[in-house]
């Protein structure tokens, strides 16, 4: 994909784009910052509805949907109106500085009756969520994942946008309103969609190497989750993501598990 006219155009069959004029807008910006959310909404296309409603005075440059879609709301240079009260540095009010990115996903849910619910009422399965700690609090919560297809489309779109625009770094709802926002949360992996997005391929990732005999991989970043498969000493790992001392990790090879917390006492950063 490439940007003409401050607008997504795609290149290639596969890149789904629609385009969109919504109202709830501002002037002119020169954009900075990448800011990634989530929309603990129904879908992409009930978020794209409220970002099309006058009323709702709410809006984003971009909705990005769980099969990889994008949805453009408004030129790249136009000021949306998705951050709010918000600061970073010296700057207030990051709607002024910023592009952002609306990734379809309801955010945290709640356990009712072994069921993982959202504020809407919809329930998902048990393999579409992450139990983790949020960054900004002190403890553990239920969190939809996100999928690989919306996370490449995503890589692709912001790397896109960082080198049109010359964006100088990439940062959370969370990082900028942190005492009220939560998104995009633990489940999605920050630090490594920053290596991706810029300037750093797969193979630019840090690799780690297990330095202890039958080493435990969970399922989050702590002792009480449970174990879903142990690594030899001597295995490889893609590093991800860091929470609490633990580290998110591709477990590389054969592994169906794929993804993995290992504290970071027990892998050591390999010498390529």
């Amino acid at each position: 994909m490439k940007i003409v006219n401050n607008r997504l155009v795609a290149e290639a069959t596969t890149e789904k784009i629609s385009q969109y004029q919504s109202p709830n807008k501002g002037g002119l910006i020169v954009p900075e910052y990448l800011i990634i959310h989530y929309t603990a909404g129904r879908s992409a296309e009930s978020s794209v509805a409220t970002f099309m409603n006058p009323a709702e005075k709410k809006s984003a440059h971009l909705v990005i949907g769980r099969d990889g879609s994008i949805h453009q709301m408004m030129d790249f240079t136009r000021k949306a109106w998705h951050a709010g009260v918000s600061h970073w540095g010296a700057l207030d009010g990051l709607n002024s500085y910023s592009i952002g990115i609306e990734l379809d996903n309801p955010g945290k849910l709640t356990k009712v009756n072994g069921k993982y619910v959202a504020w809407f009422g919809k329930a998902y399965p048990e393999s579409d969520v992450l139990e983790a700690q949020h960054k900004n609090q002190t403890h553990k919560a239920f969190w939809h994942t996100y999928t690989e297809a919306q996370l490449e489309a995503c890589i692709a779109v912001s790397k896109v946008l960082v080198k049109k625009y010359g964006l100088k770094d990439i940062l959370g709802h969370d990082d900028i309103a942190p005492d009220r926002k939560e998104d995009p949360g633990p489940a999605f992996p920050m630090a490594s969609f920053k290596a991706h997005v810029m300037g750093r391929d797969d193979l630019a990732l840090p690799m780690y190497e297990v330095v202890k005999s039958l080493v435990n991989v969970r399922k989050g970043p702590g002792l009480d989750y449970e174990v879903i498969t142990q690594l030899q000493k001597g295995a490889t790992v893609t590093f991800l993501d860091a929470q609490n001392g633990w580290f998110k990790v591709q477990l590389n090879g054969d592994h169906p598990e794929g993804l993995g917390w290992i504290h970071n006492t027990l892998i050591a950063k390999k010498q390529l």
